[in-house]
């Protein structure tokens, strides 16, 4: 089973806060939770206020989770992700829809807040476990503080998008070339 799109959700939680990135914050109302779940079916009915504000609050424990890796922390970032996991605790369902075979969810009960939450989590501590906290990351790319989970082979991943990761590259050239005109 591949859990990446569990751990994917903890991401675009993340990525939703308006630092850095244009636009500003994208999780600023119910409007906007809607649009993060939409394209997960098992998100998405029933959004509420109070899954917006617990979210919001999510999403700076998540933040906090990639911030320990990115500095090295592995065991804040366990201790961080270990208290998710026993606050959102897993259920498995086996799932059968859109024409897919038989698959597993995590989560069918509860809130709109509490299965995000717990689907997340539980990506994130798989990830966490088979990548190591050196693939969880910060962007490189100033003013922008998203994040990102590096599953490239290369192990080189410095930026939360190619626009951050083309900017910072303008950004480095123009340096350069400054320097080298003075």
């Amino acid at each position: 089973m591949d859990l990446s799109s569990y751990a994917e959700l903890a991401v675009r939680l993340v990525n939703t806060d308006s630092l850095g990135h244009d636009g500003g914050d994208q999780l600023d109302s119910v409007d906007g939770l809607r649009a993060l779940v939409a394209e997960r079916e098992h998100l998405r009915g029933g959004v509420t206020r109070t899954d917006l504000d617990r979210l919001r609050q999510l999403r700076g424990d998540f933040r906090a989770i990639f911030v320990a890796c990115s500095q090295g922390n592995g065991a804040q970032a366990a201790e961080r992700l270990n208290a998710l996991l026993i606050q959102y605790p897993v259920h498995p369902q086996l799932s059968g829809h859109d024409g897919q075979p038989w698959h597993v969810h995590y989560t069918e009960s509860g809130s709109v807040s509490d299965r995000y939450a717990a689907g997340a989590a539980m990506g994130l501590a798989v990830q966490l476990a088979s990548l190591g906290i050196d693939r969880f990351g910060v962007c490189q790319a100033a003013p922008c503080r998203g994040v990102f989970i590096d599953t490239s082979a290369r192990r080189d991943l410095r930026h939360c998008s190619a626009r951050c990761a083309s900017r910072a590259s303008v950004t480095a050239y123009r340096t350069r070339k400054s320097k080298r005109e003075r």
